[in-house]
């Protein structure tokens, strides 16, 4: 399609109409429609073609298994707020934690059980974080930093055992087969979780952010706007708040589906992975099917949660309630995907990835490859709000233009991914922000602004160290 420069109008509206009326829905609508039309060249075809994105979107069998993880896990969060779950295991870990720094440093405690996947760390920590941070009046844009950075930087730099892992891997193996190099796909991998300088700077500020920023005395004459607080649900959830408000504290209705469901993730993640013939543990990890294996996993735990919750005689009637509820608490996030989702598809259409193949060109010196290949795939990673998305774009083109300059193949690599995390970290459109923002009740865009202030940093020394590695590596 000619005018390929025509595909980055949409996310250019979205991003343009979030900053104005700081709400990302009616930009995502309006670049979704815009999109479409441009497809179609005509009024009614566009609009036909936009609601077969949305379609499309919804038949893809990927986003079903994370639209219907997200929906379950939050009606089993709803479950057990209202079993007094949430409330007695925060009331019990708030008597131990008194400080801001010691919530945060609660955050990073949790990696060691939450590590697999950023939704399932993110969805799994933020009602309790937020439910103790309420108490303490920590400003909730610095609490869901930490959620992120200690989720998506971590995340990325695992080698075995995520649902990253296996797509990370069959990527480098692709781009590098397709090329005929002679090299190990998997140590080329290896290398590039070294080289991703910006996951490690931003593990870096996350550390010191949590554990050496001089904690500041709260103002309660003066409460600050990014309190957690539930200011915007104080009329049309009045009701459900004071009812949770009046239930009695039981810390073991959060304990036994916490450790049920991290059970049958782990053990599941095992099954399937040596059904696909691998032989080990960390093999079966890398290839089973995370996302089927999660949704499967929180079903099995919300029946047998059912089952538990009746056994110990709270009313039937207010758990499916509450299900219901928890689940629909998550619909502003659900929505927000499936139009960014489409909008991808509209984007694809109009050429997006041709044109950032043609505008980067073949002519670029070695040492500038990897900084070139990191600083444009975090701007189209700003853009597209995918880490997925970003490394299926660049990886073939990252690798090619390094076997073509001569630059090193795991630095280049390792930018790819960088790039990646930081489009996740700091878009508006990435579904981590969404979720964690969704969660802890406060502004996406205004969240995303102030993630990439900081994000920025990182990408700064992300950015030098390229520069350095590509040219000592020549």
């Amino acid at each position: 399609m000619e005018h390929t420069w025509l595909s980055l109008l949409p996310f250019l509206i979205v991003i343009a109409m979030a900053i104005w009326l700081k709400n990302i829905f009616p930009g995502l609508v309006t670049g979704l429609l815009v999109g479409s039309l441009l497809v179609k060249a005509s009024l009614v075809s566009g609009v036909y073609q936009a609601v077969a994105y949305i379609t499309a979107t919804l038949s893809n069998p990927s986003n079903m298994k994370i639209i219907a993880f997200l929906y379950l896990f939050s009606g089993l969060v709803g479950m057990m707020n209202i079993s007094g779950g949430i409330k007695g295991f925060s009331e019990w870990v708030g008597t131990k934690i008194k400080t801001e720094r010691g919530l945060l440093g609660l955050i990073w405690l949790t990696l060691p059980f939450t590590f697999i996947m950023p939704m399932f760390r993110i969805m799994m920590i933020g009602p309790v974080v937020k439910s103790i941070a309420k108490k303490m009046d920590i400003p909730k844009q610095r609490i869901g930093l930490t959620m992120d950075i200690s989720t998506e930087s971590v995340i990325v730099l695992l080698p075995v055992a995520t649902a990253f892992v296996g797509f990370m891997l069959s990527l480098v193996e692709g781009s590098i087969h397709k090329l005929h190099l002679h090299m190990s796909a998997y140590h080329v991998f290896l290398l590039s979780i070294l080289l991703n300088f910006f996951a490690i700077a931003m593990l870096c500020i996350g550390i010191i952010q949590t554990f050496w920023n001089p904690v500041k005395k709260s103002n309660k004459n003066s409460m600050d706007h990014d309190s957690l607080d539930d200011k915007e649900n104080e009329l049309h959830r009045s009701g459900i708040q004071k009812e949770l408000s009046l239930v009695k504290a039981q810390p073991w209705n959060l304990i036994v589906p916490v450790f049920l469901l991290l059970f049958l993730t782990l053990y599941l993640l095992w099954k399937d992975g040596m059904a696909k013939g691998t032989h080990s543990i960390f093999a079966a990890f890398s290839k089973a099917d995370a996302t089927f294996v999660m949704l499967l996993a929180v079903f099995i735990t919300l029946v047998l949660s059912f089952i538990f919750y009746v056994i110990r005689k709270l009313p039937l009637n207010e758990i499916l309630f509450h299900f219901y509820d928890g689940g629909n608490q998550m619909m502003e996030a659900i929505s927000l995907l499936i139009l960014i989702w489409s909008l991808t598809l509209s984007a694809q259409d109009l050429g997006f990835s041709n044109f950032i193949s043609s505008t980067l060109g073949a002519f670029l010196p070695a040492f500038l490859t990897p900084a070139s290949i990191f600083l444009l795939g975090s701007v189209v990673g700003y853009f597209i709000g995918s880490s997925w998305g970003t490394w299926g774009l660049f990886m073939p083109l990252g690798v090619s233009l390094a076997a073509a300059t001569g630059a090193s193949i795991p630095l280049t690599v390792g930018a790819v991914f960088a790039s990646g995390a930081f489009g996740a970290i700091t878009s508006p459109l990435g579904d981590t922000t969404i979720t964690t923002a969704s969660i802890l009740d406060f502004s996406l865009v205004d969240y995303a602004r102030y993630k990439l202030k900081i994000a920025s940093v990182g990408a700064c020394i992300a950015i030098v160290l390229y520069l350095a590695g590509g040219f000592f590596a020549r």
